[in-house]
């Protein structure tokens, strides 16, 4: 049975997830930098993950790195952008993807608070032309020195920091946006509570 003090931690860390703040990664290949997302993604408040993966027994998390994230995840992968993409659009996300090209725009002037799922693409390949068909907007972090590019995890953390900045500064930062059944469906099954099939 889960202490008060367990109890208590779960609520207030559920209170906080922001279920319209997705992140999604399309192609990555290496597991540690995807277990470095998964803990950048529960310390930012995100709820879902979703990964376009189709090898994702590749990216087994690795319980070092995500200091196990993973369980506070609500991780979905998809064999294709399309698969994964499509319902979200249609679910009234804005989709972002991260990209280094002329027409990327700065990710501050961006709003975040809005219902966004943010594609982050493979570490030496980036976002594929099927994923960028999907984008309602291309983001970029500036860069103003010589290298082209963040670390994965590094680049996932700017962003997802800005969107709970943006966020908070409207009121939802410490607000759930969970609806009531998920809320009680993910406290029963962060507290073990869940009953057995």
């Amino acid at each position: 049975m889960p202490t008060p003090g367990r109890i208590g931690k779960v609520e207030r860390v559920l209170s906080h997830r922001q279920a319209d703040l997705r992140v999604v990664l399309e192609g990555v290949t290496i597991a540690h930098n995807a277990s470095a997302v998964m803990r950048t993604c529960d310390a930012a408040g995100v709820l879902n993950l979703d990964l376009i993966a189709p090898n994702p027994e590749l990216l087994r998390p690795n319980k070092a790195i995500s200091t196990r994230a993973d369980k506070w995840l609500e991780i979905s992968v998809h064999p294709t952008a399309a698969a994964c993409l499509e319902p979200l659009k249609r679910a009234g996300y804005e989709i972002l993807a991260t990209h280094l090209g002329e027409s990327a725009v700065p990710y501050t002037d961006i709003d975040l608070a809005r219902p966004v799922a943010i594609v982050f693409g493979s570490e030496s390949e980036g976002i594929s032309e099927e994923a960028m068909a999907f984008a309602d907007t291309i983001i970029r972090i500036p860069m103003l020195g010589m290298v082209q590019s963040l670390n994965l995890s590094v680049s996932v953390a700017v962003i997802l920091y800005e969107a709970l900045r943006q966020r908070t500064l409207r009121g939802n930062g410490e607000r759930s946006r969970l609806a009531g059944g998920e809320l009680e469906r993910l406290r029963k099954k962060w507290l073990g509570l869940e009953e057995e099939p």
